[in-house]
């Protein structure tokens, strides 16, 4: 596998004293799902961040040794424009590129039928469920056709059915896009059924404790959560957190 980014002795401590994370060496393959997973304050979200070039890292340095891939960061929160259409806001970084309208209402389109929204194009942000709302901040972040996709915890408020219907959509994605996704979450569950790589972090300041590998089928449903092999992987993530909180308390 070809490296897409690493990270090497990243830290950050925020200007009121708080060592958030670090250090942290960290190296993402190609095509690999990754999620970041940890207790609240851990510093996950910080990773993500500094990794988006959002946040600046008080030490350490971020390299792509293949250049800077396409970027799409999807926030907890939907973040929609409330005054735009689905259409208006999925087609809003082709917009900020200067991609020419008709292509750009095409792509966007586009993004919005491959989440399950076609024919909602039109709707606006008070118009439309949690869920779907979540899925025009995908359909927003593909229209783009990033290399590279950043998640921060996006499903968390989400009822059960619909986070698993959208973990589904997410994984179909991921396979037919080619793309590299890192996660952050705290169902270990989420994560175990999400990545091929799950790596837990311990308490603030956010460091490493665990890198696991997941053996997953990369087409899976949900019938692999129903799975033996399901419920061992989750179990030794969730023991690998256990073990984070209990030793670096």
């Amino acid at each position: 596998m070809t490296s897409l980014l690493s990270l090497t002795g990243i830290a950050k401590t925020f200007d009121n004293g708080v060592k958030a994370l670090g250090p942290v060496d960290l190296e993402v393959q190609q095509h690999e799902f990754l999620s970041l997973v940890g207790p609240s304050g851990c510093g996950k979200s910080t990773a993500l961040r500094v990794i988006a070039g959002l946040l600046a890292p008080s030490a350490g340095k971020v390299e792509f040794p293949g250049g800077n891939p396409e970027t799409a960061f999807v926030f907890q929160e939907s973040t929609l424009m409330p005054w735009a259409s689905a259409l208006d806001n999925a087609r809003l970084p082709l917009d900020l590129k200067g991609v020419a309208r008709a292509e750009a209402d095409m792509r966007a389109g586009r993004a919005l039928e491959r989440v399950g929204l076609g024919g909602f194009e039109k709707s606006f942000p008070r118009e439309l469920s949690g869920g779907m709302k979540m899925r025009v901040s995908i359909a927003r972040a593909i229209a783009a056709e990033p290399k590279l996709l950043l998640m921060d915890e996006p499903f968390a408020a989400l009822d059960e059915l619909t986070r698993q219907s959208l973990n589904d959509d997410l994984l179909k994605l991921w396979c037919e896009d080619k793309l590299t996704v890192i996660f952050v979450t705290h169902s270990v569950y989420e994560s175990t059924y999400l990545s091929s790589r799950v790596v837990v972090m311990t308490p603030r300041p956010g460091r490493i404790a665990a890198d696991m590998a997941l053996a997953a089928p990369e087409n899976r449903d949900g019938h692999y959560r129903l799975s033996p092999e399901f419920t061992t992987q989750a179990a030794k993530v969730s023991a690998a957190l256990r073990n984070a909180m209990v030793e670096h308390a």
